[in-house]
């Protein structure tokens, strides 16, 4: 074989192999998007307009929250813990009809703590504990969002349907935390 052929083969090769690297590289990152769309869901789409559209932002920020949240193992409830807490939600919602405030105000108050009593972070980093609430309640972390943005609002803001509007909410996320299902037989990436 000549020189040039030898070449011509050489360089052939080196184009293949970076036209694969190249289309893994596409591939990968399509995949990445998807899966974290797929993983964050509604908070796919809030670090989205968190960042003006900035797809590449939002997800290195989701990216972060994974990296810095994922290996969290929730804490299984005992049962007196369960009892507990279901006690205090039907409580909350009941005594709703009455003060609708402090109801919301209570269920603000008993998200964090079954959080934390799951093995979240502590309620008193309120944005670290829903950073890695949404790591692993995505579907149902924007109830706590609102339950505790209209716990903290000043007196008179929040209306009535608003305040009941977020005790709906965190319920969601309350059910979630509550029975969260064995890893090992349900897959979520």
């Amino acid at each position: 074989m000549s020189t040039g052929v030898i070449i011509l083969i050489v360089i052939a090769a080196v184009v293949v192999v970076l036209g694969a690297a190249v289309l893994a590289l596409r591939a990968r990152g399509t995949r990445g998007t998807k899966g974290l769309k797929r993983r964050f869901g509604p908070e796919y789409e809030r670090a989205l307009a968190r960042h003006d559209g900035d797809a590449e932002a939002a997800e290195r920020e989701l990216a972060q929250r994974v990296e810095r949240h994922g290996g969290l193992r929730e804490r299984p409830l005992e049962a007196t813990e369960v009892e507990r807490f279901e006690a205090r939600w039907t409580e909350a919602q009941e005594h709703f009809v009455d003060a609708p405030k402090e109801a919301v105000g209570e269920a603000d108050r008993l998200l964090a703590e079954l959080a934390r009593a799951r093995g979240f972070p502590d309620a008193a980093q309120y944005e670290e504990q829903l950073s890695a609430l949404s790591v692993h309640h995505a579907d149902h972390v924007q109830g706590y969002r609102h339950v505790h943005r209209v716990a903290h609002a000043p007196e008179g803001r929040p209306d009535t349907e608003e305040m009941r509007a977020a005790m709906i909410e965190g319920r969601a996320l309350f059910e979630d935390l509550m029975h969260v299902p064995d890893k090992r037989h349900a897959t979520r990436s």
